[in-house]
């Protein structure tokens, strides 16, 4: 299983429904002169801002390793996935709520039906558009392991941010469409504030998981154990090779890879046999995953050791 990965295609996509959502909020806003349409408007560029932040993550993860970065800057798309995290968290579940309980506490009067419900309607397509794009590319590339083990496996943040981003999206519209309704059958505001809280909580959760699993990213995470395992299942069969201990891999990008294995030769092989064995190693593991970038490999010179470092 390929670890599940966002075309720039569907970053694109995104960003353009939710530029497209923001024209409709901001041309409700002007004929309406309605305040929350307006800011449901600015909502929707913070959301297109976020598309923005993750493109331009990407495009930085590329620069090449220097002298400061010698590992190269592919925790940048990391980073910056957490900041639109932070994005989700703090202007659009923080503001929803807020929305929420002011709306109830001073009501507003009710902006025009057809153009609330129109522009919940181009919203819902856009939003629609922009999560089948996701889906397509998500389902396509976390193989036949279920949906929240493609999410906890992924090391490339935008492949599940704009998914469930976009999924939190259409549950909020659904939940505004259901406050405006009641609002008009019951002719009370309440549920007009009700749904932008339940919107707000939406947010906050999908926030937070977006937070936990960028966090992870950021911090370092191993590769794939299928990955871990062959390395391991690969240095063992080189002749010469006793056993192998720890095997230490971590993600500098979604496609970097740096591993590092123990490794206990043969008391009786030469210095040159074990250099051959470590090029072996290094040349096949690379032509199999060539994620792996970097591949380093420290001996062990007795059993002690070896059962000392995977103890």
């Amino acid at each position: 299983m390929s670890a599940p990965t966002a075309s720039t295609r569907t970053l694109v996509v995104a960003l353009l429904a939710n530029l497209g959502i923001a024209v409709s909020k901001f041309v409700a806003a002007a004929i309406t002169g309605s305040s929350a349409m307006l800011t449901e408007g600015v909502h929707s560029v913070v959301d297109s801002t976020n598309q923005l932040l993750l493109m331009w993550g990407r495009r930085a993860a590329k620069k090449p390793p220097d002298k400061i970065h010698p590992f190269g800057y592919g925790r940048e798309l990391y980073f910056w996935s957490f900041v639109v995290a932070v994005l989700v968290f703090s202007l659009g579940a923080g503001v929803s709520v807020y929305e929420g309980f002011i709306h109830i506490m001073h009501p507003e009067p009710a902006v025009s039906p057809l153009i609330a419900y129109a522009v919940l309607l181009i919203a819902f397509l856009l939003e629609g558009w922009s999560t089948i794009e996701a889906y397509r590319d998500f389902e396509q590339s976390k193989g036949k392991i279920g949906w929240f083990e493609a999410i906890r496996r992924s090391k490339d943040p935008p492949a599940f941010i704009v998914l469930l981003e976009n999924g939190a999206a259409m549950a909020g519209i659904i939940a505004a469409a259901i406050g405006l309704l009641l609002s008009q059958l019951t002719h009370d505001p309440f549920f007009d504030g009700a749904a932008s809280i339940v919107i707000g909580i939406i947010l906050g959760f999908t926030a937070a998981l977006l937070a936990y699993e960028s966090k992870g990213l950021l911090i370092g995470e191993a590769a794939d154990p299928e990955l871990v395992h062959g390395l391991r299942e690969l240095a063992c069969s080189k002749k010469g090779v006793v056993g192998v201990g720890h095997v230490l891999t971590i993600h500098s990008a979604p496609d970097i890879i740096t591993a590092m294995i123990n490794v206990d030769f043969e008391n009786n092989i030469s210095a040159g046999e074990v250099e051959q064995i470590v090029c072996d190693v290094e040349h096949d593991a690379h032509q199999r995953w060539p994620q792996v970038r970097r591949l380093f490999i420290r001996p062990l010179h007795d059993a002690a050791a070896q059962l000392e470092e995977r103890g």
